[in-house]
């Protein structure tokens, strides 16, 4: 019985990966799986700190290219949302992100993310206690949702989605999640977006928010990882 328990445990583990290839625009899908999103090579996998963290593929996953993507204009202001392939919802503990990239010359197509970035979004904790999986405001929710800031300057952009699965976190093993969408942001611009950070170079595989253990019945406080959000000015 033993044995049966822990092989359903294993199952339950590999069916939470999860992948953001869908993408909605105030609450209307756009496309289907991958037709504004960059293709990877990890597919649903996660990448864990030691492969990852100090690798060009955090900024879109390993493997990733534009090849056929399109790109997907919207407006400062829109609701974006990047839905989970499948039908699949986010079944691990953890943080959420999105950052933004300006292509050089507005062409996202050619553009590998080497430049700055800017986190515009972050989730973390709704309530309760970190070692409850339902305290995360991720939790159970079948895609990651954010506005684009007001102020946000127009122009091409790779736009970055992350999950931090943290449920392994405790023995170096937490589990990120990221893709990159292309989208052409029109409007009226006019902001400063900072901090400006290049990535890799957001994260230590040491932070207290990557290697944090939530098998305890007294967690530590969590905190979050990466650069502050900016603030939309």
């Amino acid at each position: 019985m033993k044995l049966l328990l822990l092989a359903s445990a294993f199952a339950a583990i590999a069916d939470a990966h999860y992948i953001f290839n869908i993408m909605h625009v105030n609450g209307a899908r756009q496309g289907g799986e991958y037709t504004y999103v960059r293709r990877n090579s990890n597919s649903y996998f996660p990448s864990f700190p030691n492969e990852i963290i100090n690798s060009p593929d955090l900024r879109c996953n390993k493997g990733a290219q534009a090849g056929n993507t399109q790109t997907l204009a919207v407006r400062a202001g829109d609701r974006i949302a990047f839905g989970i392939f499948n039908n699949e919802r986010i079944e691990h503990p953890g943080p959420g992100f999105v950052y933004m990239s300006k292509a050089p010359n507005d062409n996202v197509k050619q553009y590998d993310g080497s430049g700055d970035w800017f986190k515009v979004w972050e989730t973390g904790l709704c309530n309760g206690q970190p070692n409850n999986d339902r305290s995360w405001c991720s939790w159970d929710k079948d895609r990651l949702e954010f506005t684009i800031p007001q102020k946000t300057p127009p122009g091409e952009y790779l736009v970055r989605v992350e999950h931090i699965g943290l449920h392994e976190g405790h023995v170096n093993k937490a589990q990120f999640y990221m893709t990159c969408a292309q989208l052409k942001i029109e409007g009226g611009g006019g902001g400063n977006p900072s901090p400006l950070v290049k990535i890799p170079g957001i994260y230590q595989a040491n932070h207290p928010g990557i290697a944090y253990n939530k098998w305890t019945n007294n967690p530590a406080r969590y905190q979050m990882p990466g650069p502050a959000v900016w603030n939309g000015n």
